[in-house]
């Protein structure tokens, strides 16, 4: 029986990463499981105030993360967005479709009552797919 490699991580510039002992992404196999990710860099909240720009902030860190595995955004099979307002679902969901109308991820949405950011409007979960490797 061969033994399967370890899961490979990507790490960011998140300070709740060391701080609550978790990582960016986790590579498993052929999947890829992005966690929940603010748009938040380098300690700056993006696009304060702004539920679109908050959301292409969170995936575009989310998706640099992919690449980091050596995956793009046409590997994501499915996305999660948690926002804080119901008043926000139009905009969230047009940077969503901006960004993965040629892809089409299974996707949910969901209203939440907040975050460890009070100021920040959504967070975002991808999750990508490998494919099959040849042995």
């Amino acid at each position: 029986m061969t033994e399967s490699p370890a899961p490979r991580r990507v790490q960011s510039d998140s300070s709740w990463e060391e701080t609550i002992g978790f990582a960016r992404a986790v590579e498993a196999g052929d999947r890829v499981l992005v966690s929940g990710t603010l748009p938040i860099t380098g300690g700056v909240l993006q696009g304060e105030g702004d539920p679109y720009e908050q959301t292409l902030a969170a995936f575009g860190k989310a998706l640099h993360a992919l690449k980091e595995l050596g995956l793009g955004i046409e590997s994501v099979v499915r996305t999660r967005m948690y926002l804080t307002h119901v008043r926000d679902v139009d905009a969230v969901g047009r940077a969503h479709k901006e960004l993965f109308d040629d892809v089409r991820p299974a996707s949910t949405m969901v209203v939440v009552s907040g975050f460890v950011d009070s100021r920040a409007l959504v967070e975002v979960e991808v999750e990508a797919f490998r494919g099959a490797t040849s042995t």
